[in-house]
């Protein structure tokens, strides 16, 4: 890091890469890909570049609250925080897209105490904030229940390249990895996700191997691809 108080450009200008090329390049990745992504959108972002998070809905995706921004860390809320903060999301989100999200992920994947109670308050059917399974589960509160559907991080792009620096080879072979090892049981079904940021796969360097892993996913048929939300819908149904 720099020293304090000297304004960082450049972590601000590779951030940025996200809204002016990334997003754009990812979304024709899934549209030549035929798949539909549930896509995790700041309010902020609904607030400052609506038309961007707009082009998401509107080619099919799923937009999935990710909190305000994301220095944003819901556990230091107090509850009245909490519960006006996942209004403001849930608010900014629905101005640009004209529709409440129904799922919502806290940044880092990581809540307050009351958030998940807060989000079902708020009308959300699902919640992403949970890493304690390979299923989605149900969470209840008093007479109602949110679903929680685990957030896999395994084939992620941020701590695959920023963290560990591997290479966006590797990034394909470990979703050929995860995927044999999740077909090792044949009677168990998990989900494997998998995450492209948009400032870092987003670029040439890391797109193509994310539009490896899709063109390879959409050619099996052994694989259900789909939003988080079609999860909650489905397994809401089987359990009522």
């Amino acid at each position: 890091p720099l020293p304090g108080g000297i304004f960082d450009t450049n972590a601000l200008l590779w951030g940025h890469y996200g809204a002016v090329r990334g997003l754009d390049r990812l979304l024709r990745v899934l549209e030549r890909s035929k798949i539909r992504g549930s896509v995790m959108v700041s309010g902020i972002f609904a607030e400052r570049i609506p038309k961007a998070v707009k082009s998401i809905a509107d080619a099919g995706h799923e937009i999935v609250a990710h909190a305000y921004a994301q220095e944003i860390i819901p556990a230091k809320f107090s509850e009245e925080e909490d519960r006006a903060h996942i209004a403001k999301t849930t608010s900014l989100l629905e101005s640009a897209i004209g529709s409440r999200p129904r799922g919502w992920i806290s940044p880092r994947g990581t809540p307050g105490a009351h958030t998940a109670r807060l989000l079902l308050e708020a009308g959300y059917r699902w919640q992403g904030d949970v890493f304690d399974d390979d299923r989605p589960y149900i969470q209840t509160f008093g007479k109602d229940s949110i679903l929680a559907i685990p957030l896999a991080m395994e084939i992620n792009d941020l701590p695959h390249a920023m963290r560990f620096g591997r290479s966006p080879r590797q990034f394909i072979e470990l979703f050929d990895d995860n995927l044999s090892a999740a077909f090792a049981d044949p009677d168990e079904a998990v989900i494997v996700d998998v995450t492209a940021h948009c400032h870092c796969y987003g670029r040439p360097s890391g797109a193509w191997a994310f539009e490896s892993i899709a063109k390879s996913a959409r050619g099996r048929d052994d694989v259900w691809l789909t939003t988080r939300d079609e999860i909650a819908a489905h397994v809401l149904k089987s359990s009522s």
